[in-house]
């Protein structure tokens, strides 16, 4: 299942970049390499902690 998740988000992903002049195509690619980076520096089993006011909806129950 994760696997069709991320084939369909990066063909979405990479429709997106279809319009983009080279220039800005180039920035896209940078950026998202980057945040690709940052995340897989992360830990694996480390979650994100968040505080109450983090969340943008309330939490119910």
């Amino acid at each position: 299942m994760r696997f069709a998740h991320l084939t369909v988000s990066h063909a979405f992903a990479a429709l997106r970049l279809l319009p983009l002049a080279d220039r800005k195509k180039d920035i896209e690619i940078l950026a998202l390499r980057h945040q690709l980076t940052v995340l897989q520096r992360r830990p694996c089993d480390e979650r994100p902690r968040f505080q109450p006011e983090d969340r943008a909806l309330p939490c119910g129950g």
